[in-house]
């Protein structure tokens, strides 16, 4: 019963990997509009063919992505502002999250233009909806959040720096990885030891695959079938309950260490206040050498 009105973008959702997850909605609408904008002709068009949607010279097929976006959005808004209804799509999901897309918009509504969303298909609520994030237990209320990190940095430092800012923040965090990455990230991200981490890998595909494991389990996992560093990968870092300052951990670190061995010292300070075991133990050297 929703109007759908002329010189409107319609950004829409589409399947993340099934086929059937398309919405009647989206349907009805790239049946409809004027034109459809894509991120990639090769993967939106057996989408279309699937569903009897013909495209051709009254209903042109455009390419935009992330190397043409800001040039092309220009033709969308000319489209646009002679009266055309134009569709975009990604090629799978929520187009302008992670992929191509924001620009397009920013550049419709800085024209004076409609956008409308049609909600669908997204890697990030998926994979949520199975992780089972709950508060962490002595976390602060916005524990129940849940950050949006999309890809990480590929060089190692820039990634590194980014794991550790993700250890420091107590919500849930999202984060998307290509298969020939994977494996790197996992090595990088055991620095976050016991943290829960969810993975979902070709999610609602043939072989998709969810775990939950601790973060410094994730590389082991992986390594554990040769198939599990195939597929896009959506991750959920789970919430944790906030750490003790470096003050506090060396202050249960002298404790312990007055009445146990080191290693044990160390251990229990690691578990008592979420910090590092490695940093803990130099920390304990130097305090034995005191």
């Amino acid at each position: 019963m929703q109007h759908y009105p002329e010189a409107t973008l319609y950004v829409v959702a589409t399947p993340i990997g099934n086929l059937a997850d398309i919405t009647l909605r989206a349907l009805h609408v790239l049946q409809r509009v004027d034109a459809i904008a894509c991120e990639d002709k090769r993967h939106t068009q057996p989408l279309l063919r699937q569903y009897g949607i013909e495209t051709g010279a009254a209903k042109p097929l455009l390419a935009v992505h992330q190397h043409n976006e800001a040039e092309a959005a220009g033709l969308i808004v000319e489209r646009l502002q002679r009266g055309e209804r134009v569709a975009y799509v990604s090629d799978a999901g929520t187009p302008a999250v992670s992929d191509p897309g924001a620009r397009l918009v920013a550049a419709v509504r800085a024209a004076g233009l409609k956008v409308m969303p049609l909600p669908g298909a997204s890697s990030v609520t998926t994979v949520l909806s199975a992780a089972g994030v709950t508060r962490a237990e002595g976390g602060a209320d916005n524990a129940t959040g849940f950050v949006f990190a999309g890809f990480l940095p590929s060089k190692a430092g820039e990634r590194d720096q980014a794991i550790q800012a993700l250890r420091a923040d107590t919500r849930a965090t999202v984060i998307l990885e290509a298969p020939h990455r994977i494996e790197a990230l996992a090595r990088a991200m055991a620095v976050l030891q016991g943290r829960l981490l969810t993975v979902g890998r070709e999610l609602t595909k043939q072989f998709e695959e969810i775990a939950t494991v601790p973060a410094q389990d994730f590389a082991a996992w992986l390594a554990a079938g040769p198939q599990r560093t195939r597929g896009e990968f959506a991750l959920v870092l789970h919430a944790s309950a906030p750490q003790e300052s470096a003050e506090d951990s060396t202050r249960v670190l002298q404790l312990l260490l007055a009445e146990l061995p080191l290693k044990t010292a160390v251990k229990l300070a690691a578990d008592i206040t979420g910090a590092p075991r490695n940093e803990l133990y130099d920390t304990a050297l130097k305090l034995k050498k005191e």
